[in-house]
Protein backbone atom coordinates (compact mmCIF):
# COMPACT_ATOMS: atom_id res chain seq x y z
CA UNK A 1 0.00 0.00 0.00
CA UNK A 2 1.42 3.46 -0.90
CA UNK A 3 2.60 5.72 1.87
CA UNK A 4 0.67 8.55 0.17
CA UNK A 5 -2.94 7.53 -0.62
CA UNK A 6 -3.91 7.87 -4.27
CA UNK A 7 -7.21 9.51 -5.32
CA UNK A 8 -8.49 6.01 -6.07
CA UNK A 9 -8.24 5.02 -2.40
CA UNK A 10 -10.18 6.06 0.67
CA UNK A 11 -13.75 6.00 2.00
CA UNK A 12 -15.36 7.03 -1.31
CA UNK A 13 -13.87 4.01 -3.10
CA UNK A 14 -15.01 1.70 -0.30
CA UNK A 15 -18.52 3.15 -0.46
CA UNK A 16 -18.64 2.76 -4.25
CA UNK A 17 -17.69 -0.91 -4.01
CA UNK A 18 -20.19 -1.53 -1.23
CA UNK A 19 -22.97 0.09 -3.26
CA UNK A 20 -22.02 -1.83 -6.42
CA UNK A 21 -22.15 -5.18 -4.62
CA UNK A 22 -25.51 -4.32 -3.04
CA UNK A 23 -26.98 -3.31 -6.42
CA UNK A 24 -25.46 -6.26 -8.30
CA UNK A 25 -25.57 -9.32 -6.00
CA UNK A 26 -25.39 -11.72 -8.97
CA UNK A 27 -21.96 -10.52 -10.15
CA UNK A 28 -19.45 -13.41 -10.05
CA UNK A 29 -16.31 -11.91 -11.56
CA UNK A 30 -14.62 -8.57 -12.22
CA UNK A 31 -12.56 -7.52 -15.23
CA UNK A 32 -9.78 -5.27 -13.89
CA UNK A 33 -8.61 -3.18 -16.86
CA UNK A 34 -5.69 -0.97 -17.91
CA UNK A 35 -5.35 0.85 -21.26
CA UNK A 36 -1.80 0.37 -22.56
CA UNK A 37 0.23 2.83 -24.65
CA UNK A 38 -1.43 1.58 -27.86
CA UNK A 39 -4.87 2.11 -26.34
CA UNK A 40 -5.45 -1.64 -26.02
CA UNK A 41 -7.25 -2.77 -22.87
CA UNK A 42 -5.28 -5.34 -20.89
CA UNK A 43 -6.08 -6.74 -17.47
CA UNK A 44 -7.02 -9.56 -15.17
CA UNK A 45 -10.23 -11.45 -14.46
CA UNK A 46 -10.72 -11.77 -10.72
CA UNK A 47 -13.41 -13.29 -8.49
CA UNK A 48 -15.82 -10.73 -7.09
CA UNK A 49 -14.72 -11.52 -3.53
CA UNK A 50 -11.43 -9.73 -4.28
CA UNK A 51 -13.20 -6.46 -5.04
CA UNK A 52 -13.33 -5.21 -1.46
CA UNK A 53 -9.53 -5.35 -1.21
CA UNK A 54 -8.90 -3.08 -4.20
CA UNK A 55 -8.97 0.34 -2.50
CA UNK A 56 -6.28 -0.74 -0.03
CA UNK A 57 -4.27 -3.46 -1.75
CA UNK A 58 -4.89 -2.62 -5.41
CA UNK A 59 -4.03 -5.01 -8.23
CA UNK A 60 -0.42 -5.59 -9.25
CA UNK A 61 0.66 -5.18 -12.87
CA UNK A 62 4.18 -4.81 -14.25
CA UNK A 63 5.14 -1.35 -15.47
CA UNK A 64 6.18 -3.06 -18.70
CA UNK A 65 2.50 -3.11 -19.71
CA UNK A 66 3.13 0.43 -20.96
CA UNK A 67 6.08 -0.81 -22.98
CA UNK A 68 3.88 -3.36 -24.77
CA UNK A 69 3.44 -3.06 -28.53
CA UNK A 70 0.33 -3.86 -30.55
CA UNK A 71 1.32 -7.55 -30.75
CA UNK A 72 1.40 -7.83 -26.94
CA UNK A 73 5.19 -8.08 -26.74
CA UNK A 74 7.31 -6.04 -24.35
CA UNK A 75 9.69 -3.67 -26.14
CA UNK A 76 12.83 -3.77 -24.01
CA UNK A 77 14.12 -0.55 -25.59
CA UNK A 78 11.49 1.34 -23.57
CA UNK A 79 13.41 0.54 -20.39
CA UNK A 80 10.22 -0.69 -18.72
CA UNK A 81 10.93 -4.41 -18.95
CA UNK A 82 13.84 -6.44 -17.66
CA UNK A 83 15.92 -3.31 -17.12
CA UNK A 84 13.62 -2.73 -14.12
CA UNK A 85 13.30 -6.42 -13.32
CA UNK A 86 9.84 -6.32 -14.91
CA UNK A 87 8.71 -5.00 -11.53
CA UNK A 88 5.08 -4.87 -10.43
CA UNK A 89 3.35 -1.65 -9.42
CA UNK A 90 0.06 -1.17 -7.60
CA UNK A 91 -3.01 -0.24 -9.64
CA UNK A 92 -6.13 1.18 -8.01
CA UNK A 93 -9.73 1.47 -9.22
CA UNK A 94 -10.72 4.72 -10.91
CA UNK A 95 -13.81 6.22 -9.26
CA UNK A 96 -16.99 5.88 -11.28
CA UNK A 97 -15.75 3.07 -13.55
CA UNK A 98 -16.99 0.09 -11.52
CA UNK A 99 -19.97 -1.08 -13.58
CA UNK A 100 -21.74 -4.25 -14.80
CA UNK A 101 -20.85 -5.71 -18.22
CA UNK A 102 -24.27 -6.26 -19.84
CA UNK A 103 -22.98 -8.21 -22.85
CA UNK A 104 -20.93 -10.76 -20.88
CA UNK A 105 -21.97 -14.42 -20.89
CA UNK A 106 -21.71 -14.65 -17.10
CA UNK A 107 -22.66 -11.94 -14.56
CA UNK A 108 -19.56 -9.76 -14.74
CA UNK A 109 -18.41 -6.35 -13.60
CA UNK A 110 -15.52 -4.23 -14.79
CA UNK A 111 -13.35 -1.51 -13.33
CA UNK A 112 -10.71 0.69 -14.93
CA UNK A 113 -7.43 1.02 -13.06
CA UNK A 114 -4.66 3.61 -12.73
CA UNK A 115 -1.05 2.58 -12.07
CA UNK A 116 0.95 4.20 -9.27
CA UNK A 117 4.42 4.14 -7.82
CA UNK A 118 4.91 2.73 -4.34
CA UNK A 119 4.82 6.25 -2.88
CA UNK A 120 1.38 6.92 -4.41
CA UNK A 121 2.51 9.08 -7.34
CA UNK A 122 1.01 8.22 -10.75
CA UNK A 123 3.30 6.01 -12.84
CA UNK A 124 5.08 8.32 -15.29
CA UNK A 125 4.60 5.99 -18.30
CA UNK A 126 0.82 5.67 -17.91
CA UNK A 127 -0.75 7.79 -20.71
CA UNK A 128 -3.54 8.68 -18.30
CA UNK A 129 -0.93 10.28 -16.04
CA UNK A 130 0.50 12.16 -19.04
CA UNK A 131 -2.94 13.66 -19.68
CA UNK A 132 -3.25 14.47 -15.98
CA UNK A 133 0.00 16.44 -16.06
CA UNK A 134 -1.20 18.52 -19.02
CA UNK A 135 -4.59 19.17 -17.36
CA UNK A 136 -2.78 20.32 -14.21
CA UNK A 137 -0.69 22.72 -16.27
CA UNK A 138 -3.80 24.39 -17.68
CA UNK A 139 -5.32 24.52 -14.18
CA UNK A 140 -2.29 26.47 -12.98
CA UNK A 141 -3.32 29.20 -15.43
CA UNK A 142 -6.93 29.04 -14.27
CA UNK A 143 -8.16 27.14 -17.34
CA UNK A 144 -10.54 24.19 -17.32
CA UNK A 145 -10.87 22.26 -20.59
CA UNK A 146 -14.34 21.24 -21.77
CA UNK A 147 -14.04 18.39 -24.26
CA UNK A 148 -16.26 16.08 -26.27
CA UNK A 149 -15.14 13.07 -28.29
CA UNK A 150 -16.54 11.71 -31.55
CA UNK A 151 -15.60 8.15 -32.55
CA UNK A 152 -16.12 6.44 -35.91
CA UNK A 153 -16.14 2.68 -36.38
CA UNK A 154 -17.09 -0.01 -38.87
CA UNK A 155 -19.24 -3.05 -38.34
CA UNK A 156 -17.66 -5.92 -40.28
CA UNK A 157 -18.51 -9.53 -41.01
CA UNK A 158 -16.72 -12.15 -38.93
CA UNK A 159 -15.95 -13.92 -42.19
CA UNK A 160 -13.15 -12.32 -44.17
CA UNK A 161 -12.80 -12.14 -47.92
CA UNK A 162 -10.52 -14.80 -49.49
CA UNK A 163 -7.56 -12.40 -49.29
CA UNK A 164 -8.15 -11.85 -45.56
CA UNK A 165 -9.58 -8.33 -45.92
CA UNK A 166 -12.80 -7.29 -44.15
CA UNK A 167 -16.26 -6.97 -45.66
CA UNK A 168 -19.48 -5.34 -44.46
CA UNK A 169 -21.82 -7.64 -42.51
CA UNK A 170 -25.16 -8.84 -43.80
CA UNK A 171 -28.09 -6.93 -42.40
CA UNK A 172 -30.03 -9.08 -39.91
CA UNK A 173 -33.36 -8.25 -41.62
CA UNK A 174 -32.50 -7.83 -45.31
CA UNK A 175 -29.68 -10.40 -45.42
CA UNK A 176 -27.84 -8.01 -47.77
CA UNK A 177 -24.46 -6.38 -47.36
CA UNK A 178 -24.39 -2.60 -47.51
CA UNK A 179 -22.47 -1.57 -50.62
CA UNK A 180 -23.07 2.17 -51.05
CA UNK A 181 -22.29 5.31 -49.09
CA UNK A 182 -25.41 6.64 -47.39
CA UNK A 183 -24.16 9.38 -45.09
CA UNK A 184 -26.83 10.20 -42.50
CA UNK A 185 -28.94 7.40 -44.01
CA UNK A 186 -31.72 6.56 -41.57
CA UNK A 187 -32.45 3.16 -43.17
CA UNK A 188 -28.83 2.16 -42.51
CA UNK A 189 -29.36 2.88 -38.82
CA UNK A 190 -32.51 0.75 -38.73
CA UNK A 191 -30.71 -2.13 -40.46
CA UNK A 192 -28.71 -2.58 -37.24
CA UNK A 193 -31.25 -0.99 -34.93
CA UNK A 194 -31.10 -3.74 -32.28
CA UNK A 195 -27.30 -3.62 -32.12
CA UNK A 196 -27.25 0.19 -31.83
CA UNK A 197 -29.99 0.01 -29.19
CA UNK A 198 -27.92 -2.45 -27.16
CA UNK A 199 -24.89 -0.15 -27.42
CA UNK A 200 -27.03 2.69 -26.08
CA UNK A 201 -28.37 0.50 -23.27
CA UNK A 202 -24.91 -0.76 -22.30
CA UNK A 203 -23.65 2.83 -22.22
CA UNK A 204 -26.57 3.75 -19.95
CA UNK A 205 -25.77 0.87 -17.58
CA UNK A 206 -22.10 1.90 -17.48
CA UNK A 207 -22.90 5.63 -17.17
CA UNK A 208 -21.06 6.44 -20.41
CA UNK A 209 -22.75 9.62 -21.70
CA UNK A 210 -23.26 9.02 -25.43
CA UNK A 211 -25.27 11.08 -27.88
CA UNK A 212 -26.73 10.49 -31.33
CA UNK A 213 -25.55 7.78 -33.73
CA UNK A 214 -25.21 8.54 -37.44
CA UNK A 215 -24.47 6.49 -40.52
CA UNK A 216 -21.13 7.67 -41.88
CA UNK A 217 -19.38 7.92 -45.26
CA UNK A 218 -19.03 4.22 -46.06
CA UNK A 219 -21.02 0.95 -45.93
CA UNK A 220 -21.24 -0.28 -42.35
CA UNK A 221 -19.57 2.82 -40.87
CA UNK A 222 -21.09 4.68 -37.93
CA UNK A 223 -20.25 7.58 -35.65
CA UNK A 224 -21.33 7.99 -32.05
CA UNK A 225 -20.57 11.09 -30.00
CA UNK A 226 -19.89 11.37 -26.30
CA UNK A 227 -21.25 14.31 -24.33
CA UNK A 228 -19.02 17.26 -23.52
CA UNK A 229 -17.55 17.41 -20.02
CA UNK A 230 -15.21 19.63 -18.01
CA UNK A 231 -13.41 16.51 -16.79
CA UNK A 232 -11.08 15.64 -19.68
CA UNK A 233 -9.50 12.65 -17.93
CA UNK A 234 -12.95 11.21 -17.34
CA UNK A 235 -13.80 11.91 -21.00
CA UNK A 236 -10.83 9.75 -22.00
CA UNK A 237 -11.85 7.01 -19.53
CA UNK A 238 -15.35 7.05 -21.00
CA UNK A 239 -14.05 6.84 -24.56
CA UNK A 240 -11.84 3.85 -23.73
CA UNK A 241 -14.73 2.02 -22.10
CA UNK A 242 -17.14 3.02 -24.88
CA UNK A 243 -14.92 1.29 -27.44
CA UNK A 244 -15.14 -1.85 -25.31
CA UNK A 245 -18.92 -1.54 -25.29
CA UNK A 246 -19.09 -1.30 -29.08
CA UNK A 247 -16.84 -4.32 -29.60
CA UNK A 248 -18.56 -6.41 -26.93
CA UNK A 249 -22.10 -5.68 -28.12
CA UNK A 250 -21.15 -6.25 -31.76
CA UNK A 251 -19.74 -9.65 -30.83
CA UNK A 252 -23.02 -10.57 -29.09
CA UNK A 253 -24.83 -9.73 -32.33
CA UNK A 254 -22.62 -12.00 -34.42
CA UNK A 255 -20.51 -9.29 -36.09
CA UNK A 256 -17.31 -7.42 -35.30
CA UNK A 257 -16.65 -3.74 -34.73
CA UNK A 258 -13.34 -2.16 -35.69
CA UNK A 259 -11.82 1.21 -34.88
CA UNK A 260 -8.89 0.50 -37.24
CA UNK A 261 -8.04 3.80 -38.92
CA UNK A 262 -8.26 2.55 -42.53
CA UNK A 263 -9.80 -0.93 -42.86
CA UNK A 264 -10.77 -0.42 -46.54
CA UNK A 265 -8.33 1.13 -49.03
CA UNK A 266 -10.95 3.03 -51.07
CA UNK A 267 -13.44 3.93 -48.34
CA UNK A 268 -13.44 6.52 -45.56
CA UNK A 269 -11.22 5.95 -42.55
CA UNK A 270 -12.24 5.98 -38.90
CA UNK A 271 -11.52 9.26 -37.16
CA UNK A 272 -11.37 10.49 -33.59
CA UNK A 273 -12.51 14.11 -33.40
CA UNK A 274 -12.06 16.24 -30.29
CA UNK A 275 -14.18 19.32 -29.51
CA UNK A 276 -12.51 21.77 -27.14
CA UNK A 277 -13.43 24.93 -25.30
CA UNK A 278 -11.80 26.45 -22.22
CA UNK A 279 -13.37 27.90 -19.09
CA UNK A 280 -11.75 30.61 -17.01
CA UNK A 281 -11.80 30.77 -13.21
CA UNK A 282 -15.32 32.21 -13.31
CA UNK A 283 -16.60 29.33 -15.42
CA UNK A 284 -16.92 31.46 -18.57
CA UNK A 285 -15.94 30.16 -22.01
CA UNK A 286 -12.85 32.13 -23.07
CA UNK A 287 -13.66 31.29 -26.72
CA UNK A 288 -17.18 32.79 -26.54
CA UNK A 289 -17.97 35.67 -28.91
CA UNK A 290 -20.82 36.69 -31.20
CA UNK A 291 -18.30 36.70 -34.03
CA UNK A 292 -18.17 33.12 -35.37
CA UNK A 293 -14.38 33.42 -35.52
CA UNK A 294 -14.39 33.66 -31.73
CA UNK A 295 -12.16 35.59 -29.37
CA UNK A 296 -8.41 36.23 -29.60
CA UNK A 297 -8.06 33.34 -27.12
CA UNK A 298 -9.77 30.97 -29.59
CA UNK A 299 -7.54 32.11 -32.44
CA UNK A 300 -4.42 31.78 -30.29
CA UNK A 301 -5.45 28.25 -29.27
CA UNK A 302 -6.03 27.40 -32.94
CA UNK A 303 -2.63 28.92 -33.71
CA UNK A 304 -0.97 26.62 -31.19
CA UNK A 305 -2.84 23.56 -32.46
CA UNK A 306 -1.79 24.36 -36.02
CA UNK A 307 1.81 25.16 -35.09
CA UNK A 308 2.29 21.87 -33.21
CA UNK A 309 0.25 19.59 -35.47
CA UNK A 310 3.13 18.34 -37.64
CA UNK A 311 5.31 17.39 -34.67
CA UNK A 312 2.34 15.64 -33.05
CA UNK A 313 1.43 13.46 -36.04
CA UNK A 314 2.99 10.37 -34.43
CA UNK A 315 0.46 10.81 -31.60
CA UNK A 316 -2.54 11.36 -33.89
CA UNK A 317 -1.54 8.51 -36.23
CA UNK A 318 0.06 5.82 -34.08
CA UNK A 319 0.72 3.05 -36.61
CA UNK A 320 1.37 2.52 -40.30
CA UNK A 321 -2.29 1.94 -41.15
CA UNK A 322 -3.32 5.21 -39.50
CA UNK A 323 -1.35 7.18 -42.10
CA UNK A 324 -3.44 5.66 -44.89
CA UNK A 325 -6.39 7.86 -43.75
CA UNK A 326 -4.72 10.99 -45.06
CA UNK A 327 -5.88 11.09 -48.66
CA UNK A 328 -7.39 13.95 -50.74
CA UNK A 329 -11.09 14.64 -50.10
CA UNK A 330 -11.18 11.95 -47.42
CA UNK A 331 -12.25 14.16 -44.47
CA UNK A 332 -8.81 13.42 -42.99
CA UNK A 333 -6.81 16.68 -43.24
CA UNK A 334 -3.47 16.98 -45.00
CA UNK A 335 -2.47 20.44 -43.73
CA UNK A 336 -2.80 22.37 -40.43
CA UNK A 337 -5.66 24.49 -41.76
CA UNK A 338 -8.51 26.11 -39.89
CA UNK A 339 -11.88 27.49 -40.88
CA UNK A 340 -15.39 28.26 -39.69
CA UNK A 341 -17.90 25.46 -40.29
CA UNK A 342 -15.69 23.74 -42.88
CA UNK A 343 -15.02 19.99 -42.63
CA UNK A 344 -12.20 20.01 -45.18
CA UNK A 345 -9.94 21.65 -42.58
CA UNK A 346 -7.95 20.13 -39.73
CA UNK A 347 -9.35 22.62 -37.21
CA UNK A 348 -13.03 23.55 -37.54
CA UNK A 349 -14.97 26.14 -35.58
CA UNK A 350 -18.45 24.58 -35.70
CA UNK A 351 -21.56 26.66 -36.22
CA UNK A 352 -22.91 27.35 -32.72
CA UNK A 353 -24.18 29.96 -30.35
CA UNK A 354 -21.71 32.29 -28.68
CA UNK A 355 -21.62 30.41 -25.36
CA UNK A 356 -20.84 27.11 -27.13
CA UNK A 357 -17.98 28.44 -29.26
CA UNK A 358 -15.30 25.76 -29.60
CA UNK A 359 -12.74 24.23 -31.94
CA UNK A 360 -12.96 20.74 -33.39
CA UNK A 361 -9.65 18.89 -33.89
CA UNK A 362 -10.18 16.46 -36.81
CA UNK A 363 -6.77 14.81 -37.24
CA UNK A 364 -6.52 11.69 -35.06
CA UNK A 365 -7.47 8.16 -36.07
CA UNK A 366 -10.04 6.25 -34.02
CA UNK A 367 -7.37 3.65 -33.19
CA UNK A 368 -5.24 6.21 -31.33
CA UNK A 369 -4.62 6.25 -27.59
CA UNK A 370 -7.29 8.72 -26.49
CA UNK A 371 -5.33 9.88 -23.43
CA UNK A 372 -2.38 10.89 -25.60
CA UNK A 373 -4.58 12.53 -28.23
CA UNK A 374 -6.36 14.65 -25.62
CA UNK A 375 -3.02 15.49 -23.99
CA UNK A 376 -1.62 16.60 -27.35
CA UNK A 377 -4.69 18.72 -28.17
CA UNK A 378 -4.71 20.42 -24.77
CA UNK A 379 -0.96 20.99 -24.90
CA UNK A 380 -1.15 22.52 -28.38
CA UNK A 381 -3.97 24.86 -27.41
CA UNK A 382 -2.19 25.97 -24.22
CA UNK A 383 1.04 26.47 -26.16
CA UNK A 384 -0.75 28.81 -28.55
CA UNK A 385 -2.43 30.75 -25.75
CA UNK A 386 0.83 31.12 -23.86
CA UNK A 387 2.63 32.47 -26.94
CA UNK A 388 -0.34 34.25 -28.54
CA UNK A 389 0.23 32.45 -31.84
CA UNK A 390 -1.67 33.93 -34.78
CA UNK A 391 -3.18 31.16 -36.95
CA UNK A 392 -3.53 33.43 -39.97
CA UNK A 393 -6.77 33.86 -41.93
CA UNK A 394 -9.29 31.00 -42.05
CA UNK A 395 -9.52 28.86 -45.16
CA UNK A 396 -12.49 29.51 -47.40
CA UNK A 397 -13.46 26.66 -49.70
CA UNK A 398 -12.03 23.17 -50.19
CA UNK A 399 -8.80 23.00 -48.21
CA UNK A 400 -7.72 19.89 -50.14
CA UNK A 401 -7.56 21.99 -53.31
CA UNK A 402 -6.39 25.27 -51.78
CA UNK A 403 -3.67 24.09 -49.41
CA UNK A 404 -0.53 22.07 -50.11
CA UNK A 405 -0.24 18.77 -48.26
CA UNK A 406 2.35 19.39 -45.56
CA UNK A 407 1.41 16.91 -42.83
CA UNK A 408 3.59 13.87 -43.27
CA UNK A 409 2.12 10.57 -44.45
CA UNK A 410 5.27 8.76 -43.30
CA UNK A 411 5.36 6.98 -39.94
CA UNK A 412 9.15 7.27 -39.97
CA UNK A 413 9.10 11.04 -40.53
CA UNK A 414 6.36 11.54 -37.94
CA UNK A 415 8.40 9.80 -35.24
CA UNK A 416 11.46 11.82 -36.15
CA UNK A 417 9.50 15.07 -35.91
CA UNK A 418 8.13 14.07 -32.52
CA UNK A 419 11.63 13.19 -31.30
CA UNK A 420 12.76 16.75 -32.09
CA UNK A 421 9.77 18.42 -30.46
CA UNK A 422 10.79 20.54 -27.48
CA UNK A 423 7.12 21.41 -26.95
CA UNK A 424 5.95 17.83 -26.48
CA UNK A 425 9.00 17.00 -24.37
CA UNK A 426 8.05 19.94 -22.16
CA UNK A 427 4.36 19.05 -21.78
CA UNK A 428 4.57 15.23 -21.79
CA UNK A 429 7.93 14.95 -20.02
CA UNK A 430 11.10 13.83 -21.83
CA UNK A 431 11.12 10.51 -19.98
CA UNK A 432 7.67 9.57 -21.25
CA UNK A 433 8.47 10.75 -24.77
CA UNK A 434 11.53 8.49 -24.81
CA UNK A 435 9.35 5.52 -23.83
CA UNK A 436 6.76 6.26 -26.50
CA UNK A 437 9.35 6.78 -29.25
CA UNK A 438 11.21 3.58 -28.37
CA UNK A 439 7.94 1.64 -28.40
CA UNK A 440 6.72 2.97 -31.73
CA UNK A 441 10.09 2.75 -33.45
CA UNK A 442 10.34 -0.91 -32.48
CA UNK A 443 6.79 -1.54 -33.71
CA UNK A 444 7.56 0.25 -36.97
CA UNK A 445 10.75 -1.72 -37.53
CA UNK A 446 8.96 -5.00 -36.86
CA UNK A 447 6.21 -4.10 -39.31
CA UNK A 448 8.65 -3.08 -42.04
CA UNK A 449 10.59 -6.32 -41.61
CA UNK A 450 7.55 -8.30 -42.80
CA UNK A 451 7.24 -9.10 -46.51
CA UNK A 452 3.71 -8.50 -47.79
CA UNK A 453 1.76 -10.67 -50.27
CA UNK A 454 1.73 -7.73 -52.70
CA UNK A 455 5.53 -7.73 -52.79
CA UNK A 456 5.52 -11.39 -53.80
CA UNK A 457 2.84 -10.72 -56.42
CA UNK A 458 4.65 -7.75 -57.92
CA UNK A 459 8.32 -8.68 -57.62
CA UNK A 460 8.94 -12.38 -57.05
CA UNK A 461 8.67 -13.45 -60.69
CA UNK A 462 9.09 -10.08 -62.40
CA UNK A 463 12.53 -8.88 -61.41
Amino acid sequence: MPSQPSPEQGPAAVDEIRGFLADNPDIKQIDALLADSCGVLRGKKMPVRGLRRLPEAGVSFPGSIYGTDITGSTVEATGLGLAQGDADRPCYPIPGTLRPVPWANRPTGQVLLAMHEADGDPFFADPRAVLGRVVDRLATDGLTPVVAVELEFYLIDRRRRPDGSPQPPRGPDSGRRQSTTQVYGIDELYEFDELLHDIDEAARVQAIPIDAAISEYAPGQYEINLHHTDRPIRAADDAVLFKRIVKGVAHRHGVEATFMAKPYPLLAGNGLHVHLSLLDRNGDNVFAAEDSAGTPALRHAIGGLAATMAEGMALFAQNVNAFRRFQPNSYAPHAPTWAINNRSCALRVPASGSADRRVEHRVAGADSNIYLVLAAVLAGAHYGLDRKIDPGPPTSGNAYELEKAVLTSSWYDALEQLSRSTMFADYFGPEYLDVYLALKRAERDQFLAAITPLEYEWYLSKV
